[in-house]
This record gives C-alpha cells, structure tokens and sequence, in this order.
C-alpha cells in the first residue's frame, strides 16, 4: 500500500528514529497510526513535547512558530516535523489529556487507538478536501479495520469530552465512500465493513 514515495517515507522514518533517540515525546499524525496498522506510511512527523524537550530541540533545530494553526514547525532535510506544546496547541483534546491515554507500541510512545482516532477525526475535519484530509480519512479507516480498537472506550472518550458531532462526522465519511483502493477495499468488502461499523456506531 503506497500513497508517499517510498524514498520520502523511508527518509521520514529515519529521522523519526533518530529524534527518539534524543528527544522524548508524544508521537501522534500518520506514524502513529501506521505503528498500529502498518498500513499506508507518512511523509510528515508530528509530535507532541514538552517545553524542555522543545529547548532541546532549539539547541540543534531552526524552528519557526506558527501562531495560526498553535505549533512549532521545523524540517531535517525534505521532512516536515510539527510540533506540539502544552498549553499553546490546540488538537481538539487538551494535551495533559492525551499524555495520560498513552501507551508504548514498539517503543515509541502514541496515544491509545481511540484517543489517535479522535485526533485523527480532529485534523480530517478541518482539511477534508486536501490531498492531507483524503491520507486523514485512509488512516481513520485504518484504524477502524484493527483488532485493537475498542467502540466502548471510543464512546466513552466521546461522552467524556461532549464529542458527540464526531460520531455524525464518522457516519458521513463511512457513507460518503464506496471503496477505499489504498486498503484493498472493494466495493463488496467495503459494503461489509461500512454496514458492521455503522452498526457499532448506532449502538
């Protein structure tokens, strides 16, 4: 399954694994949910620091701050890393939220699948038209299509934090395809997975 070139998302992999070497954070975006589905990788990097973390990172780094969208933004060669802080940035859940429903999954720290799933539907929602909110949509679905995730858990971080419109949101964009050809989902298994998921949805 291919929507990067290769030779970006390997570069992109790289300098993610060499940032866990030196800097401690929250992995959230496209690399999360691929360490979970292995399914389509990313181009971009996006984490979640600390303000100590975020001094580290200008001792070595050139970063620029970008006040409409509530992030740092730098790049190690042709990749993008965004950069999120505590207090500042704005993912639809409060951070200090997101770093209490974290776990480690093959050494990286990322939030729990249902919370990513939130993120994940946070970002689509604002860019759903954009060649990023067509890759937002491919990675909800991927998500949705793991053993791991947990509709009890996904219903009670959406009564937790009043996200109902969410829901309505994720009906809409199930409803709005007929097949996902970066997945392997035809139209007939598409038509299965939809129907299931709705279901769950309804409940």
């Amino acid at each position: 399954m291919v929507y990067y070139h290769d030779l970006i998302t390997g570069q992109s992999w790289q300098v993610l694994q060499n940032w866990q070497k030196e800097f401690e954070f929250v992995l959230i975006g496209g690399w999360a949910v691929w360490l979970y589905t292995h399914g389509l990788k990313s181009k971009d990097i996006d984490l979640i620091v600390d303000y100590v973390q975020l001094e580290k990172i200008r001792q070595k780094y050139d970063f620029s701050k970008n006040d409409r969208l509530k992030k740092y933004e730098t790049r190690v060669n042709q990749i993008s890393i965004d950069i999120y802080l505590d207090y500042y940035s704005d993912l639809g859940i409060r951070i200090s939220d997101i770093r209490d429903y974290t776990q480690s999954v093959e050494g990286f720290i990322v939030p729990k699948i249902e919370l990513l799933l939130i993120l994940k539907q946070t970002a689509y929602m604002g860019r759903k038209i954009s060649l990023k909110g067509k890759k937002d949509m491919i990675d909800i679905i991927s998500l949705l299509q793991t053993d791991d995730f947990s509709w009890d858990n996904y219903g009670q971080l959406i009564q937790q934090y009043q996200l109902h419109s969410y829901v309505n949101s994720l009906t809409e964009l199930l409803n709005s395809h007929t097949e996902i050809k970066e997945l392997d989902l035809n139209k007939h298994h598409y038509s299965q997975f939809k129907r299931k998921l709705l279901q769950n949805l309804r409940i």
